[in-house]
């Protein structure tokens, strides 16, 4: 499901497999240490493993592939995100079929995003809790159970909707999970930085086959049918998972302190929050991504503005999805981890710039290039998952990623909802040059906060209220 086994905080670390060794500490790393005299939040979680040399050449996607753990993870993921888009688009149908409303069966979709802000709010303290694989075990049965309940003929549309709420709020939970577990897996290393590209292009992709493949489901299938195909989809990665990946204790113990999972959800999200390294980082994956979906929510009218056909529409909505698959390829691939760290902060200010190219009203080819350019611009995240794994304490990870998950699909949902919004009141073009426009001064203030909490760069102050300084070196 969509859209990643963790150890306690005050043991060592598992290895991972032979194929990925533990790579030794970098003097480099290792001074950057910040002066200041209290200790980060960094310093104050246990040592783990450490990232190889940033100047290292990079293994490449090979290497992740021969951790034996790895594979079960991105076959599962695989299985279950391609489930989750057939069942989307089904279930839009059956809804549809069921009411005739335009609005339910547009909400049907909306749905899907809404319920992450909860569940990555008030559950992501199930990631740290308990141990990684009973929890994702334990999601995609979760999951199962809900899509099983669709497709009995007597659940009115009120429990279809809640039921796809459901899952939706469980969904962070689950990429919270895998996205911290990657880190016991591969290492907090190159290894971990190319698994999470991996994932990240496997998720582009089945948007682009997902949705192909339950249209032919659908020509088939009824939309019930259809459904069953995510059930089965979700039961196989349960297995993967639980026979394919190594069970390691929680991160932190259960009910440690005695707090309640809520009381610890919401503890540790203040304190990742509240840790000014952190925030920026995590707002350098958000931002970008609110104001990058605008061309995406606003394609249908945008192609009908220009006369374009129903193929071209679709190409539309592919074409930024290609450019990140091949400019992430490319980043993953060729460059090393050094230079992949080198390139986040200029790709990410310049990454909304592409956009600008609609205040011309450009016509299908020029609007095609725009759109996979700006879909390259999010390559830039690989370098940025280094840094984020590197400030975020061991034993906040869990609910760190759970967070970052949701919010992420969030802000892409307030950004489809304030494009569709503002398209209301302005030419489709013009919005979507706004949002080029507006996202690109937005992510060069953030940029500058960015680079404000380097280390080095702060204050002995700031170093007291626990910013990170553990930053590869860019």
């Amino acid at each position: 499901m969509e859209t990643d086994s963790p150890a306690p905080a005050d043991t060592p670390r598992t290895p991972p497999a032979q194929a990925a060794p533990v790579p030794a500490r970098s003097p480099e790393r290792a001074a950057h240490r910040d002066p200041g005299p209290g200790p980060t939040l960094r310093e104050a979680a246990a040592p783990g493993l450490d990232a190889p040399d940033p100047g290292a050449p990079t293994r490449g996607y090979r290497a992740v592939f021969a951790v034996t753990e790895f594979r079960a993870v991105f076959a599962a993921h695989l299985l279950s995100l391609l489930g989750v888009v057939v069942s989307e688009l089904a279930l839009t149908v059956l809804v549809y079929d069921l009411t005739g409303s335009p609005l339910l069966s547009a909400l049907t979709f909306a749905l899907g995003l809404l319920p992450y802000l909860i569940g990555g709010t008030l559950f992501a303290g199930v990631a740290d809790r308990y141990p990684a694989r009973r929890v994702l075990v334990v999601c995609d049965l979760l999951c199962a159970a809900c899509v099983a309940v669709m497709l009995v003929p007597a659940t009115p549309v009120a429990g279809l909707l809640a039921l796809r709420c459901l899952v939706a709020a469980i969904a962070p939970v689950f990429t919270g999970t895998r996205m911290a577990a990657l880190t016991d897996i591969l290492g907090e290393g190159d290894l971990y930085v190319l698994g999470r590209s991996l994932l990240r292009i496997v998720s582009q992709g089945a948007m682009l086959i997902g949705f192909g493949a339950g249209g032919v489901l659908l020509t088939v299938l009824s939309p019930r049918g259809a459904i069953t195909v995510t059930v089965v989809t979700f039961l196989c990665s349960a297995a993967l998972l639980r026979f394919g990946t190594r069970d390691r204790p929680a991160r932190a113990g259960a009910g440690e302190g005695g707090g309640t999972l809520l009381k610890e959800s919401l503890s540790g999200a203040r304190l990742v929050l509240g840790d000014r390294r952190v925030r920026a980082l995590m707002l350098l994956f958000w931002l970008p991504a609110m104001f990058v979906v605008a061309p995406e929510a606003l394609a249908a009218p945008y192609a009908d503005a220009i006369g374009a056909s129903p193929a071209a529409l679709g190409l539309l909505l592919c074409a930024m999805a290609v450019g990140h698959i091949g400019a992430e390829l490319f980043v993953g691939s060729a460059l090393s981890p050094r230079n992949r760290s080198r390139i986040v902060l200029p790709v990410a200010a310049a990454g909304l710039l592409p956009l600008l190219v609609y205040a011309v009203r450009p016509g299908l080819p020029l609007a095609l290039a725009a759109l996979a350019l700006a879909g390259a611009g999010a390559a830039y995240v690989i370098g940025l998952d280094q840094w984020f794994v590197d400030a975020v304490p061991q034993e906040l990870r869990g609910r760190a990623m759970t967070l970052l998950t949701a919010g992420l699909m969030t802000v892409q949902g307030l950004g489809m909802a304030l494009a569709g919004l503002a398209a209301e009141f302005f030419p489709v073009h013009q919005v979507v040059a706004g949002s080029g426009i507006i996202g690109t001064v937005c992510t060069l203030l953030l940029v500058a906060e960015v680079r404000g909490t380097a280390p080095g760069r702060m204050s002995d102050t700031e170093g007291r209220d626990g910013a990170d300084r553990h930053v590869t070196s860019r």
